[in-house]
Protein backbone atom coordinates (compact mmCIF):
# COMPACT_ATOMS: atom_id res chain seq x y z
CA UNK A 1 0.00 0.00 0.00
CA UNK A 2 1.13 3.52 -0.82
CA UNK A 3 0.56 6.54 1.43
CA UNK A 4 -0.68 10.04 0.61
CA UNK A 5 -1.50 13.18 2.63
CA UNK A 6 -4.80 15.00 2.18
CA UNK A 7 -4.23 18.74 1.62
CA UNK A 8 -7.82 20.02 1.67
CA UNK A 9 -9.24 22.45 4.21
CA UNK A 10 -12.39 20.44 4.95
CA UNK A 11 -12.89 16.74 5.75
CA UNK A 12 -13.88 14.61 2.75
CA UNK A 13 -15.50 11.21 2.41
CA UNK A 14 -13.60 8.94 0.02
CA UNK A 15 -15.82 6.15 -1.39
CA UNK A 16 -12.80 4.23 -2.67
CA UNK A 17 -11.52 3.94 0.89
CA UNK A 18 -14.76 2.47 2.23
CA UNK A 19 -16.56 5.81 2.62
CA UNK A 20 -13.96 6.81 5.17
CA UNK A 21 -13.91 10.45 6.27
CA UNK A 22 -10.45 11.92 5.74
CA UNK A 23 -9.39 14.93 7.81
CA UNK A 24 -7.17 17.79 6.59
CA UNK A 25 -3.45 16.90 6.77
CA UNK A 26 -4.26 13.21 7.41
CA UNK A 27 -2.00 10.55 5.90
CA UNK A 28 -3.87 7.55 4.48
CA UNK A 29 -2.96 4.31 2.76
CA UNK A 30 -4.25 3.90 -0.77
CA UNK A 31 -4.09 0.90 -3.11
CA UNK A 32 -0.83 0.83 -5.07
CA UNK A 33 -2.75 0.61 -8.35
CA UNK A 34 -4.59 3.87 -7.50
CA UNK A 35 -1.62 5.86 -6.16
CA UNK A 36 -1.20 7.90 -9.36
CA UNK A 37 -4.91 8.76 -9.30
CA UNK A 38 -4.37 10.54 -6.00
CA UNK A 39 -1.00 12.22 -6.46
CA UNK A 40 -1.97 13.64 -9.86
CA UNK A 41 -4.46 15.82 -7.93
CA UNK A 42 -1.68 18.07 -6.65
CA UNK A 43 -4.00 20.55 -4.93
CA UNK A 44 -5.70 17.80 -2.88
CA UNK A 45 -3.11 15.06 -2.25
CA UNK A 46 0.64 14.93 -1.65
CA UNK A 47 2.73 11.77 -1.99
CA UNK A 48 4.18 10.43 1.27
CA UNK A 49 5.28 6.92 0.30
CA UNK A 50 5.10 5.50 -3.19
CA UNK A 51 3.98 1.93 -4.00
CA UNK A 52 7.57 0.71 -3.69
CA UNK A 53 7.60 1.91 -0.07
CA UNK A 54 9.93 4.85 -0.65
CA UNK A 55 9.48 8.51 0.07
CA UNK A 56 9.01 10.44 -3.18
CA UNK A 57 12.37 11.20 -4.74
CA UNK A 58 14.27 8.88 -2.37
CA UNK A 59 15.63 6.81 -5.24
CA UNK A 60 16.75 9.84 -7.24
CA UNK A 61 20.41 10.68 -6.85
CA UNK A 62 21.51 14.23 -7.56
CA UNK A 63 22.56 14.59 -11.17
CA UNK A 64 26.11 15.54 -11.92
CA UNK A 65 26.54 17.64 -14.97
CA UNK A 66 29.67 18.47 -16.80
CA UNK A 67 30.21 21.55 -18.82
CA UNK A 68 32.39 21.26 -21.84
CA UNK A 69 34.23 24.48 -22.41
CA UNK A 70 35.73 25.32 -25.70
CA UNK A 71 38.71 27.52 -26.14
Amino acid sequence: MARVRYLGNEPVTVPELGDREIQPDEVVEVPDARYEGYVCQTTKWRPVEDPAGQAPGADVAPKKTSVKREG
